[in-house]
């Protein structure tokens, strides 16, 4: 590579932005050219560099995925928790310019993704399936992006429906569990950079999948090895996440 890829990262002083910085630091094929947070100039920004990685607020999500096509900027978001309004701008500029969208950057995360699915099929409609998340307690948004990529996953499986077959939690007088359900419970406390577990159980035996991250310095390489790809290896515009990147679809 004769120049390295210049990278704005956007949401620069919160965990994850110094953590994209610091790993980006470590990395010759990279270089951090442009840095923005709440109150900087995100399009005076954008003009001297090849890619963004935010990992800003998902209510901006919109309007960075806007400008990067409209300045036909690669686009890495690991920001989560977007709504359907959102995540449909950002499918229409994935258009014009490549984005990886992603919940969870980490290579163990995405090989978690990949043996849910596997175990899901594998198992069949006899086993009940939960999904176990805890983060920190800054963490804003519940259940996690990851999580809740975990429960499509196993929804997509069964030939089921997030919307429809996902219980958020259980209170009170909730009856027996249904035979077309999927547990999802978050807890949040201490400084938890992030659990997942997907469990299978059934009468006599339980299955449990479990990803722990004791550092944010995982999802940033990641993310770093994302926008490169999407440099030098996506085939052009268009929205791709983790498992492209890692060549698991």
């Amino acid at each position: 590579m004769s120049q390295p890829l210049k990278l704005l990262v956007n949401g620069a002083r919160g965990r994850m932005g110094e953590a994209v910085i610091a790993a980006a630091n470590n990395e010759p094929e990279v270089v951090v050219a442009a840095t923005v947070d709440a109150g900087d100039d995100f399009d005076a920004a954008l003009g001297g560099v090849d890619a963004v990685i935010d990992f800003s607020n998902y209510f901006l999500t919109d309007t960075i995925a806007a400008a990067c096509a409209r300045e036909g900027k690669r686009l890495i978001i690991g920001t989560t928790g977007q709504q359907n309004d959102q995540i449909a701008a950002v499918r229409e500029a994935a258009k014009a310019v490549p984005i990886v969208f992603a919940p969870n950057f980490s290579v163990g995360v995405n090989t978690l993704f990949w043996l849910t699915r596997k175990a899901a099929e594998i198992l069949g409609p006899g086993f009940d399936l939960e999904v176990v998340e805890m983060h920190h307690r800054h963490k804003k948004d519940a259940p996690s992006g990851t999580a809740k990529r975990l429960a499509q996953i196993l929804a997509e499986a069964r030939n089921l429906s997030y919307e429809h077959n996902v219980s958020h939690g259980r209170r009170g007088i909730v009856g027996e569990r249904k035979e077309a359900e999927i547990g999802m419970h978050a807890l949040r406390g201490g400084d938890v950079v992030g659990d997942h577990t997907v469990i299978y159980a059934t009468d006599g035996e339980r299955i449990e999948l479990t990803h722990k991250a004791s550092s944010r310095e995982t999802f940033a390489r990641g993310a770093i090895r994302a926008a490169l790809w999407a440099a030098h290896q996506a085939p052009g515009p268009g929205l791709y996440d983790m498992q492209d990147v890692l060549g698991l679809r």
